[in-house]
């Protein structure tokens, strides 16, 4: 069966604690990088990732981007979003769509 995890700063992730997620609270880009790759390979089919830990280790996180498992989804933390999210969502709609249908001329 598979699972789902959220990596990122204890105080942005214990409340998906509550809701049955495993939550790895982690305090360095070293530490969440071998957190990542440690779960996601013990049948974590998605793995949420608070912006502000996902992009001190985007290289590790692209490795992942071609492969089915696991779903890397970063997620704001508490201190907000750094619009991470939104563009991994119009980079992947680019490709599937072959178009940025996200622009708006204004």
């Amino acid at each position: 069966m598979y699972k789902i995890g959220v990596i990122g700063d204890k105080d942005s992730i214990m409340g998906f604690k509550a809701v049955g997620m495993s939550v790895f609270p982690v305090s360095t880009p070293l530490e969440a990088q071998e957190v990542l790759e440690k779960i996601a390979d013990e049948q974590y089919a998605v793995i949420y990732i608070t912006e502000q830990v996902a992009v001190d280790i985007v290289s590790t996180i692209d490795q992942y981007s071609e492969k089915k498992f696991p779903a890397i989804i970063p997620i704001p933390g508490n201190a907000g979003s750094l619009g991470i999210g939104i563009k991994g969502v119009k980079k992947s709609v680019e490709r599937a769509v072959g178009a940025d249908i996200l622009f708006r001329d204004e």
